[in-house]
C-alpha cells in the first residue's frame, strides 16, 4: 500500500492534516472553567442569567476575577448572593455585559458602551492600558462560542 506524500510527512513531523478542534464553550462553560471566575459563577447562578448567558448572543462581558469580588466591602457579596436580592444582583451583573462581540482592537476605539442593564460603562485609554470604570483589563479576547470575555480587576457598579 502506498501512503500519499503529503500525510507521510505530516506525519514524520508529527502534524495533524484535519483539525478536529472543539468549537470554544460558551460564556458561562468558559468562565467555569477557569480557576478565578468561581464567585462571578455563583453570581450568574444566583442571578438566573445562566441560560441567557448561554444563548446565542453574541455578548461581551467584562468578568470580575475572584479577586475583584473580594474587593467589595464586607458582607457585600453575601447579601447579594440572598434570594431577596436577586433583581439587583442580576442588575449589577448585566451592567458587566455589552451586547455584540466587542474584541480589545474595538473596545479601545469607543468612550463608551451601552450594557444589557441599560446604563452605559465609559471606557478609556490609560497607560497603553484599557479601564472599564474604573477597572483595569487584565486579559482581554477571551473568544468563546457566543461572544467575548475581557477580564477585569474590580466589580462596576451601575449609576444610581
Amino acid at each position: 500500500m502506498k501512503i500519499p506524500t503529503t500525510y507521510a510527512i505530516a506525519c514524520a513531523l508529527g502534524l495533524t492534516l484535519l483539525s478536529t478542534a472543539a468549537p470554544a464553550a460558551d460564556i458561562v462553560d468558559t468562565a467555569a472553567a477557569a480557576p478565578n471566575f468561581k464567585t462571578l459563577v455563583a453570581a450568574v447562578k444566583a442571578a438566573g442569567l445562566v441560560e441567557t448567558l448561554k444563548g446565542p448572543g453574541p455578548f461581551t462581558v467584562f468578568a470580575p476575577t475572584d479577586e475583584a469580588f473580594a474587593k467589595l466591602p464586607a458582607g457585600t457579596l453575601e447579601d447579594l448572593l440572598k434570594p431577596e436580592n436577586q433583581a439587583r444582583l442580576r442588575q449589577i451583573l448585566e451592567y458587566h455585559v455589552v451586547a455584540g462581540k466587542v474584541m480589545a482592537a474595538d473596545v479601545v476605539k469607543l468612550e463608551s458602551a451601552k450594557t444589557v442593564e441599560g446604563g452605559r460603562i465609559e471606557i478609556r485609554t490609560v497607560d497603553g492600558g484599557v479601564m472599564v470604570d474604573g477597572a483595569h483589563v487584565v486579559k482581554a479576547d477571551i473568544v468563546t462560542s457566543n461572544g467575548v470575555i475581557h477580564v477585569i480587576d474590580a466589580v462596576i457598579l451601575p449609576k444610581q
